[in-house]
């Protein structure tokens, strides 16, 4: 007997509305709320209705780079001068929220952009360099990535083996980078590699220069609809003028992962509150023992944690945004939130998955495509341990690391 599908019934409109326990939208301005009304209108129109589709096809929507330029979210923070958007740093954190709210990917590809990309050349670079890259990069009419991780070299990246030596009128680099997001689709790179004294030192390097590859990861279970490779240098010449002039050592680098995982910190919360939102639609209309499944009290004991914890990281990630726009978040900080949020995060996706049954593993529903994305998010731009330590350290003034 041939076997059928089973495609259950569901309203594929994207009818998401945001729980706000602790009426948070009080503390928001006007122009928060407008970002973000205009950032969620543009992922239920744009990214929930294709995420799954792309997921299922391990690609990345390479036509969403464009319209994220156009509705302003690369570049957010950055200075209009430069084709930013001059906002501020709670702005910037809704709009990673929602972005993520439809897929980790798509605000991986986001975030990428602004903390890795634009904020090392708008930080470090020379004025040529912004005036070149930035207003681009802002538009989406160019996408670039960034890379540190390397094949042996992930939480440690003190132990960097990419190097360069200098020429008459060039830099030549050699060495790999892995894990990288956005490798082989970005039209040019942020490189980090240490120069003839092993002093690490930042690279603007384009697609197209010679001896410069890229290679796509395949076979991912995470982050499926993202772009993830490799870059790899093999003598490649770069030009004298494409050094980053103030970035000087390890903790340039570390300072542009800082900003990533600002925004990670609020993405984490719009998956978790997707997961969330569909679960407790589907307690509602889940029938089971004659009455919907949200009647029993395990349910309800699930759905009350759930938005315990949402509403704890919504208010962390506001007060951290407010640090941030004062200049007085400190890493540590930063990473609490991050480990918080994304291990909440994940805490809310099972739960959620627990609550939807069988159906929490279908591509009917976003649950498990964000789950599986939420394990990747928990381990990049630093792993949830190495928050703890980093934490640990700020605690004790001890760096179990080191």
């Amino acid at each position: 007997m041939q076997s059928q599908s089973i495609t259950p019934p569901r309203n594929k409109v994207d009818t998401f509305e945001s729980p706000d326990f602790y009426n948070l939208d009080d503390l928001f301005t006007a122009e928060h709320k407008l970002v973000r009304s205009a950032v969620r209108d543009f992922v239920k129109r744009e990214i929930t209705p294709i995420a799954e589709e792309y997921a299922q096809r391990a690609e990345f929507p390479q036509q969403l780079v464009r319209k994220f330029g156009q509705i302003g979210v690369f570049g957010a923070t950055v200075p209009t001068e430069y084709g930013g958007g001059g906002l501020d740093q709670i702005s910037y954190g809704l709009m990673t929220q929602e972005i993520e709210r439809g897929d980790s990917g798509m605000r991986s590809c986001v975030s990428v952009q602004n903390s890795l990309v634009m904020y090392p050349i708008l930080t470090f670079g020379s004025e040529k360099q912004k005036k070149k890259y930035l207003p681009k990069l802002a538009k989406g009419d160019m996408l670039g990535c960034f890379g540190l991780t390397e094949p042996n070299h992930g939480s440690d990246p003190g132990g960097m083996e990419s190097n360069f030596i200098e020429r008459s009128d060039y830099y030549l680099l050699n060495g790999s980078k892995l894990w990288i997001t956005n490798a082989n689709i970005a039209d040019i790179a942020i490189v980090w590699a240490r120069n003839d004294q092993g002093k690490v030192r930042g690279l603007i390097l384009e697609r197209g220069m010679e001896g410069f590859t890229t290679a796509e990861i395949k076979n991912k279970w995470s982050l499926r609809a993202s772009s993830t490779g490799e870059l790899v240098f093999r003598d490649v010449q770069v030009p004298k003028e494409n050094i980053l002039p103030e970035a000087y050592g390890l903790k340039s680098a570390l300072k542009c992962l800082e900003q990533a995982r600002y925004g990670i910190c609020w993405g984490a919360v719009g998956a978790a509150m997707e997961c969330y939102e569909v679960a407790r639609r589907y307690a509602l209309e889940r029938i089971q023992f004659n009455k919907p499944i949200a009647s029993f009290q395990l349910v309800q004991k699930k759905l009350a944690e759930m938005l315990t914890d949402i509403t704890q990281a919504q208010l962390l990630c506001w007060r951290l945004g407010m640090l941030k726009n004062e200049d007085r978040a400190t890493v540590a900080q930063i990473s609490l939130a991050k480990r918080n949020n994304v291990e909440m995060a994940l805490k809310t996706a099972r739960e959620a998955r627990q609550i939807l049954g069988a159906m929490g593993i279908s591509g009917e529903y976003p649950i498990m495509r964000h789950l599986m994305n939420l394990e990747s998010v928990s381990t990049y731009e630093g792993t949830h341990d190495i928050q703890l330590l980093i934490l640990g350290a700020e605690i004790t003034g001890i760096p179990a690391f080191k």
